[in-house]
């Protein structure tokens, strides 16, 4: 976790979305159904409803401060609680200032506004807490320890990891790159603003096997397939995302906005254990761009990506499978 030269609230900020509506061309507004947000997930998905054409989007918040924000020994002064959105593909950053429900209490509420042509996918949205700390202004004193993630494209409001499977003849593809991996079943491409699975048409029998809806041991190979293609995703997008970290000076490495930072939270714990998130980014920073380290950090990436993909678990359905046709056919 950072460390800070002043005092601060030991706990944070807890948010909540209240409402989400949608202004449509003609000036109205539609006010979406609670099913577009997720408290479980923190996550809000704006295209749930199903228009194509809204300009603009309204969430409802609130805000629950911790307790000693307005403790009369605090150490800071002229208490003010924003929310902020932050788009890191678009490099869009609005803040909108919430208002307190009712005198000296914790609770804080207001909207933000998110403008569809500011976004093109996911947003990040969070709560900060800001006071005067030793004559300095605008001083952070706590904030969300999770910030919600606003999808302006998804109709499901999760924070998962988002991805995009298309087929293509790699040997016949339009895309000059895809030729050099003709003889790949699949490949990921994680420098699209969505991480992109493509399968390769032109491997016999993988897409009647991705396809097939049976209930056999085709099924349960099925299966296994697209455990070891989701091995194969996990662990491409968390070296992408791991490579491309914005560094602030005196303060480390920084969770990206986007997918990627969702990729670095959902792994972490796994890559690292036993620390926080903050901190094992930290040391997974420092064993990639220090000269040891990284290598056997190897096995723990490879490890992680595993369990995300539930691979033990498609294997051993394929063996039980196996072992009940040799059964059957022994008898």
């Amino acid at each position: 976790m950072k460390i800070y030269p002043y005092k601060r609230l030991n706990r944070p900020i807890t948010l909540r979305v209240t409402s989400v509506s949608l202004r449509l061309p003609d000036g109205t507004r539609d006010r979406l159904e609670t099913s577009a947000y997720s408290t479980q997930q923190q996550a809000v998905a704006l295209g749930i409803a199903g228009h194509d054409d809204w300009s603009s989007a309204t969430i409802g918040l609130s805000a629950t401060l911790p307790p000693g924000a307005d403790a009369p020994d605090a150490a800071w002064s002229d208490l003010r609680v924003l929310a902020v959105l932050t788009d890191g593909e678009t490099n869009v950053r609005t803040s909108t200032e919430l208002t307190r429900d009712t005198e000296n209490g914790r609770d804080w509420s207001g909207s933000v506004e998110v403008l569809r042509d500011d976004h093109l996918g996911r947003a990040s949205l969070a709560v900060y807490a800001v006071g005067t700390v030793d004559g300095v202004r605008g001083r952070s004193i706590a904030e969300t320890d999770r910030s919600w993630v606003v999808d302006t494209v998804s109709d499901e409001p999760v924070r998962g990891l988002r991805l995009e499977v298309q087929k293509a003849s790699f040997s016949r593809s339009s895309r000059d790159w895809l030729r050099a991996y003709a003889d790949a079943p699949w490949i990921v491409d994680t420098s699209a603003r969505v991480p992109t699975v493509f399968v390769n048409t032109d491997v016999e029998g993988v897409m009647g096997l991705l396809d097939s809806k049976g209930s056999g041991v085709d099924s349960k190979v099925r299966d296994l397939l697209v455990a070891q293609m989701a091995t194969d995703v996990w662990t491409a997008v968390f070296h992408s995302a791991i490579g491309d970290l914005e560094v602030e000076p005196g303060s480390g490495p920084v969770f990206p906005t986007d997918w990627q930072g969702e990729v670095l939270r959902e792994m972490l714990p796994d890559v690292v254990p036993g620390v926080h998130v903050e901190e094992a980014l930290r040391q997974v920073h420092r064993r990639r761009t220090g000269e040891s380290g990284w290598a056997e950090l190897q096995t723990r990436i490879h490890y992680a990506a595993v369990r995300r993909a539930e691979a033990s678990r498609a294997l051993s359905y394929v063996v039980r499978a196996l072992e009940q046709m040799n059964r059957e056919s022994e008898t």
